[in-house]
């Protein structure tokens, strides 16, 4: 009989809280209203910054590109890419692995090209020290620099000769837009380099396989069935990832 009670009065409890909670939810809840207007203006200056606001959100639609482009990403996601082929394990891992790792060691080769950036322009700017267009500037100085050091000489005279420019006579009168894609080429030269030393053990590996199930009359087994988890061992037993990301932090 208690047992009943109790069992009673514990519905009852519950049906008071899910009433409260349905009269909550039925009281209206204020909700932020968004609203973009376009009206005259007879300060120039409001145009102004209207139009610098509309820059910067470009800018940072773009981010993912210069992401891309002006870092060493490109070179860290491609050998990674390479090692996952190598080893012949499909998707794994997973692409979310290896660009999140590619984005952090992205993050660690340019701590202090991002440093430098910080402190001769962003720190300057927000602290009204300089102009925008000054901030944008001195950003661009300590890219330039890590680009050219990792851009070869043949593919940036490439696109010097191709945009028919003037001979520079030095690194600050190449432009973004020609260092940019001989950096670009010159990293996947260097990534793919790199991806074919990554392919010799696994080929020999594959090689191996084959032979051997050729000699035994296994035409029907496929190798790399057999040769994946001899692949997988090797890599494991010679810290495969520590030497990879150990190579790539070096190359830079």
């Amino acid at each position: 009989m208690r047992r009943k009670w109790l069992i009673l009065l514990f519905i009852l409890v519950l049906f008071i809280i899910l009433l409260g909670s349905v009269q909550a939810w039925a009281e209206p809840v204020p909700l932020p209203r968004v609203d973009l207007t376009i009206d005259q203006s007879d300060q120039p200056q409001e145009v102004v910054d209207s139009l610098r606001l509309l820059v910067i959100l470009t800018v940072l639609s773009l981010v993912p590109a210069i992401l891309v482009l002006m870092t060493s990403f490109t070179r860290i996601i491609v050998v990674l890419s390479f090692v996952r082929s190598a080893l012949a394990t499909q998707q794994t891992p997973p692409n979310q692995v290896l660009i999140g790792l590619a984005l952090f060691l992205t993050l660690f080769t340019m701590a202090p090209v991002y440093q430098q950036v910080k402190t001769q322009a962003v720190d300057p700017y927000l602290a009204q020290r300089i102009s925008q267009e000054e901030a944008l500037e001195r950003a661009s100085g300590p890219i330039k620099q890590f680009m050219f050091k990792q851009t070869r000489e043949k593919d940036l005279a490439l696109f010097v000769n191709m945009s028919k420019m003037d001979r520079p006579n030095s690194k600050e009168d190449i432009p973004l837009t020609v260092l940019i894609p001989a950096f670009v080429i010159s990293e996947l030269k260097t990534a793919f380099q790199m991806g074919f030393i990554i392919y010799i053990p696994f080929l020999v590996i594959d090689m191996v396989v084959a032979s051997t199930l050729m000699s035994m009359g296994m035409f029907m087994l496929p190798p790399v069935m057999i040769s994946l988890p001899f692949k997988i061992l090797l890599f494991v037993m010679v810290d495969g990832w520590y030497l990879v990301v150990k190579s790539l932090l070096e190359s830079f």
